[in-house]
């Protein structure tokens, strides 16, 4: 199953990285809403997760904050280089769900668009990484595709963007992401809905140092590369 992931994302995104940015238009106003949503201080460290052709990150050093930006794919990681005019922000080839990354190093991680492209295995072992590596009371924004409230809005969303999205989406907006990120010791703080409704906005706070015995107590599904991850059950609930 995870090597299959591996091998989907290096295919999906070799073909999509030459337009990636054309197609990426629609998300010009996201960046800005997620910068002022994120209100990091002064002098912040930033972790861009899944930064593909960097989009956030420059949005993030345009405002002056050191930016590091990983992803797994080095064709979206050549065209944000490329693109790259700023001195306060790097890229890195890297695997989120095994960051080269100490503990309590970043004050902010954001990751944008790009949890409903991993199995649920995966994502939880990001999001468990991104906690370890966010430092304690630090920023966590999370920004991805929802479904709006009303019946026949949600079922126009989710067969609208199920039609031009990867095959990781239909579990990721069914499941209740909310719910898996305070297992993780993610308190949410705020809560935005874009894209009307097809999309929002989380921001939390993290708690790592207080959740490390309940993290422990929940490695239970099988592992990624030798790994064991959390055995979080996100049963969907959808319309």
């Amino acid at each position: 199953m995870n090597e299959d992931y591996y091998s989907y994302v290096k295919e999906w995104f070799t073909k999509w990285a030459p337009v990636y940015d054309f197609t990426d238009v629609f998300a010009s106003g996201i960046r800005k809403k997620v910068l002022e949503f994120t209100n990091a201080i002064e002098g912040s460290k930033i972790l861009d997760v899944g930064t593909g052709t960097g989009k956030q990150a420059f949005a993030y050093a345009k405002k002056g904050y050191d930016v590091v930006g990983i992803d797994l794919s080095e064709d979206m990681l050549n065209v944000a280089n490329r693109k790259n005019r700023y001195g306060n922000v790097q890229f890195e080839l890297a695997d989120a769900a095994d960051m080269p990354f100490k503990d309590n190093h970043f004050d902010v991680s954001s990751v944008s668009f790009a949890l409903h492209e991993m199995p649920l295995t995966v994502r939880q072992r990001v999001l468990k990484e991104i906690v370890r590596v966010t430092k304690t009371e630090g920023i966590i924004v999370i920004v991805d595709y929802a479904l709006p409230e009303n019946k026949i809005g949600r079922y126009l969303v989710y067969h609208i963007v199920r039609s031009v999205e990867g095959k990781y989406y239909p579990e990721f907006v069914k499941s209740d992401l909310k719910a898996l990120l305070r297992r993780l010791g993610i308190k949410i703080e705020k809560e935005v809905s874009i894209m009307l409704g097809a999309s929002r906005i989380l921001r939390g706070l993290t708690r790592w140092e207080r959740n490390l015995a309940h993290l422990g107590s929940i490695f239970s599904v099988p592992p990624i590369n030798g790994r064991k991850t959390l055995g979080i059950s996100t049963e969907p609930s959808f319309c």
